[in-house]
């Protein structure tokens, strides 16, 4: 007899199969919007430190808000005073837009931070709930922002009230899906050739390997490796190696290769 499931089961059996990181994050925009979230902003880091959420440039940052406000939030840095940013640096669970109002209202947030609510307010982003992953080292941080642009607060909270426990299931999963797979950092690229190379010393290849295994010469791996570092912004290619590896970047099925 075949089993029945419910459309959350349903949606979550198959984002777990999806090899495509595009593809999850699409559907996940889709099932948040039928909740009525209509802008979602998902990051992630793992070279946070004590004092700041790292550079932007090392995070994995995905989101549907528009240019004009992901210019100044992202690239112009308020994300980092932004409240659910600075409560999700040192807690996880959820958090309600309206404790951060209620925050702001008594006078309790610092002018920085009232700087970047003001900045929401203008966007039209006056409703939402956060969500901090749970995490396993103190340099990592994970965290989505699920807000609307039509909804008011109260409405909010009532769709929480209902479906809040079902609408964290959703994002757990589908942020522990997206981080199985392969995804490239806000603003680290690095070329397949750099890749390759990289892949080739973290196997254990030395320069004269990696050098006779692509056919090139010495000289043009170590500078495909220095490009690599330079991409990465880091100075040792271990370095390099460790940042590529977090990114699953490392010994992946290419095009129509994967079972």
């Amino acid at each position: 007899m075949p089993q029945s499931l419910t459309s959350t089961e349903q949606f979550l059996l198959e984002t777990s199969r999806l090899t495509d990181l595009e593809t999850v994050w699409s559907r996940f925009l889709e099932r948040m919007g039928d909740y009525g979230f209509n802008r979602v902003l998902y990051a992630v880091t793992r070279f946070r430190t004590d004092f700041s959420a790292g550079d932007i440039r090392d995070a994995v940052v995905m989101t549907n808000y528009p240019k004009e406000f992901t210019d100044p939030y992202l690239e112009g840095g308020l994300f980092r005073n932004a409240p659910m940013v600075r409560w999700a640096m040192k807690n996880t669970g959820t958090l309600s837009w309206a404790t951060i109002a209620e925050e702001a209202k008594a006078g309790l947030l610092p002018p920085e931070v009232m700087e970047v609510v003001a900045f929401n307010r203008a966007h039209g982003i006056i409703a939402g709930y956060g969500i901090s992953f749970p995490r396993v080292s103190p340099r990592t941080g994970h965290g989505v922002g699920l807000s609307s642009t039509t909804l008011t607060q109260e409405e909010v909270e009532a769709i929480w009230a209902t479906h809040g426990c079902e609408i964290e299931l959703i994002c757990q999963v589908c942020h522990l899906t997206m981080m199985s797979l392969p995804h490239a950092s806000h603003g680290r690229q690095l070329t397949v050739r750099q890749r390759e190379v990289l892949e080739l010393v973290a196997d254990g290849k030395t320069i004269q390997d990696v050098a006779l295994l692509m056919g090139r010469n010495p000289a043009t791996v170590e500078k495909h490796l220095r490009l690599a570092r330079d991409a990465l912004d880091v100075e040792t290619t271990a370095q390099a190696i460790l940042k590529t590896s977090i990114q699953n970047q490392f010994f992946r099925y290419e095009g129509d290769a994967a079972p």
